[in-house]
């Protein structure tokens, strides 16, 4: 009989793997059984035979019943908090108990593999995964990242949707109030309904960045994370098509789902935070999953011939909304590169995303090649604070123990998880999670549909879930992506000019698309110039398909201030022109002896007019919205 009150686990002390596994069950199961190599007790259980003790674990409860194997693993993990459904299982699942035991003596007899296996899988510490330097990076680089979206809008405000900007919030928020009435509160969820005017949006501005901040220094996450995810969802509403970028919906959904992550006290104390939501960390998994893999499968499912041939590359660089000087050396790359080079590119973006819910080493197949294929998007392209914030979510699929040691080790030592206080089983704990699970089901399910329909086409969706996406999607915080399903092929240049007599044009240029031949292209990343990916997208199509154009062209026109600082240059500074007129151009990199014998980045072939010649008694003819 076992007469310490509590169950004893007794293990092979001479087995290091048998050793490893009961350090690991101790964890999980804290002080509630007690642990012994078979060498120290094995005399006050003389019934027991030394052999049993070598074949597998032995599991002693404290009435003295005995049981060894995989039943005494799962008996013990009952003591262990969301491990007790592994011995219900066990107990009345149809062939779980003889499948597990034949598993358990096939392991016991293999302890050698198995140890080198688990090695390589685990490393050479079982002992449960804890995130708590991983959830202090995470939290500060999602700060981060949003300190950047509000100050890169804030200071586009007044040009993109001011009340003398390109599509002004209070007027687009107006038509939509007499359109919709009370239903506006529902498709269009933005705190704007409640002053919509340019001051209240510039005040969520200001509130966001003071909560960026505070996010950074870890005070009042919760409810800083809430505020910036209300404020962000204002504004990306009001923005119109200026706010309707893949990586805005990125940052709402993550934000959304970190408002769970985050440790619940007020101010920054670093022994005392508590244990980070395994479920949360799982959906912010889930989340990069779906954003990596998904990149990489509506490739595929597009039917793309430039992605199947593996042909994309020798086109993207040049053809992406704002290139860089570096894209312009990897245009000139010999083809085969090119070709190898997007093959890498499917691979990590298909294969990698596997690994994310993987054994801790091997989540690191994950975690390394999507920030390697982040950093060369970030160096060939200007895509906005997208790679830090996917950055931000590979940090998650590292554990405190691959961190600590890029951490000084007193520092570190404060997120040993000793002292995170324990409140799992406090009534609101459990009401908390209860909901969370539910929540996270819902999302599973909605996701995961929407990844279906990247496959099958059209999906039929039942009635229930179709109205659930209706309700959802709103809020843009679940959501699908997908970048670049199809290639841009060529690349079209809107250049605008203005005239005082309709026959000497000047143009204008814009701070960062291009337009100058020989201006080198720059970097502006993480920060967005909403304009000028705007007119990327605009010259994918007609005037008519950009509600917005004909309103810019007038507030030039206009000689409208803030518009007017959105450019690099403007060549009417003393008074705006009499005529504007949009010009259509093919612009192609220049080649290594083109550039050096003119210096030009770009060459480029006139196509014809995109926007005939107007001016502001002609208003009404291109259709311009107040």
């Amino acid at each position: 009989m076992n007469s310490a009150g509590k169950p004893l686990l007794i293990y092979d002390g001479d087995c290091n793997f048998c050793g490893r596994w009961a350090a690991r069950w101790k964890t999980l199961t804290g002080d509630r059984i007690d642990y012994s190599p078979s060498q120290k007790v094995a005399g006050r259980f003389p019934q027991i035979p030394p052999e049993r003790f070598q074949a597998s674990v032995i599991l002693v409860e404290p009435g003295g019943d005995i049981f060894s194997g995989a039943e005494a693993v799962f008996r013990a993990l009952r003591h262990a908090p969301g491990r007790q459904w592994l011995y219900g299982a066990y107990r009345k699942v149809p062939g779980f108990a003889p499948v597990s035991e034949g598993f358990y003596r096939l392991v016991a007899r293999r302890r050698f593999l198995f140890s080198k296996l688990t090695s390589w899988l685990w490393g050479n510490h079982l002992e449960p995964s804890t995130y708590y330097l991983s959830r202090w990076l995470f939290l500060r680089l999602l700060g981060l990242t949003y300190l950047i979206a509000f100050i890169s809008f804030w200071t586009q405000m007044d040009g993109l949707v001011g009340d003398n900007g390109i599509w002004p919030a209070a007027t687009y928020l107006k038509n939509i109030r007499a359109q919709l009435g009370p239903e506006r509160f529902r498709l269009f969820p933005t705190l704007l309904w409640l002053y919509p005017h340019s001051g209240f949006l510039s005040a969520l501005c200001g509130a966001g960045v003071l909560g960026s901040i505070l996010l950074v220094m870890g005070i009042f996450q919760v409810p800083v994370l809430c505020m910036l995810w209300a404020a962000y969802l204002s504004i990306v509403v009001a923005g119109g098509d200026f706010m309707s970028f893949q990586w805005d919906i990125l940052l709402l959904e993550t934000g959304l789902l970190s408002a769970f992550f985050a440790p619940a006290q007020l101010l920054p104390k670093l022994a005392r935070e508590t244990r980070p939501s395994p479920l949360v960390l799982w959906l912010l998994r889930w989340l990069l999953f779906r954003l990596v893999f998904s990149s990489g499968a509506v490739k595929l499912a597009s039917g793309d011939e430039t992605w199947r041939h593996l042909t994309a590359l020798s086109c993207h660089f040049e053809t992406q909304p704002l290139p860089v000087a570096l894209a312009w050396y990897a245009h000139q790359l010999p083809r085969w590169f090119q070709k190898i080079s997007t093959a890498l590119m499917f691979a990590i973006e298909l294969a990698a995303p596997f690994f994310i819910f993987s054994p801790r080493r091997l989540r690191l197949l994950a975690f390394y090649p999507i920030v390697f294929l982040m950093l060369l998007i970030m160096l060939t392209g200007n895509y906005c604070f997208f790679n830090i914030l996917t950055v931000a979510l590979c940090l998650l699929l590292l554990d405190d123990a691959a961190l600590k040691p890029f951490f000084p080790e007193k520092w570190a030592a404060r997120w040993d998880g000793k002292d995170a206080p324990n409140t799992s089983g406090r009534w609101p704990e459990r009401t908390l999670h209860a909901a969370a699970l539910g929540a996270a089901a819902l999302a599973l399910v909605v996701t995961g549909v929407e990844m279906a329909g990247l496959f099958y086409r059209p999906l039929r969706l039942p009635a229930g879930l179709h109205r659930v996406l209706n309700y959802a999607a709103p809020f843009r915080s679940i959501n699908g992506y997908g970048l670049f399903a199809v290639m841009t092929t060529s690349r079209r240049e809107i250049i605008l000019e203005g005239s005082d007599d309709a026959k000497d044009w000047k143009a204008y240029e814009f701070k960062w698309k291009p337009g100058d031949l020989s201006r080198r292209p720059g970097y502006i990343a993480p920060f967005q110039p909403r304009l000028d990916w705007q007119m990327w997208f605009a010259a994918l199509g007609r005037p008519q398909d950009s509600p917005w154009f004909a309103n810019f062209a007038f507030r030039l026109l206009e000689g409208s201030p803030e518009v007017l600082a959105l450019l690099k240059y403007n060549p009417f500074p003393q008074a705006p022109p009499r005529y504007l007129r949009a010009q259509f151009y093919d612009y192609h990199f220049t080649g290594w002896e083109e550039k050096r014998k003119t210096g030009n980045w770009w060459r480029r072939e006139l196509l014809g007019p995109y926007l005939p010649p107007v001016s502001l008694q002609r208003r009404e003819d291109v259709g311009v919205s107040n």
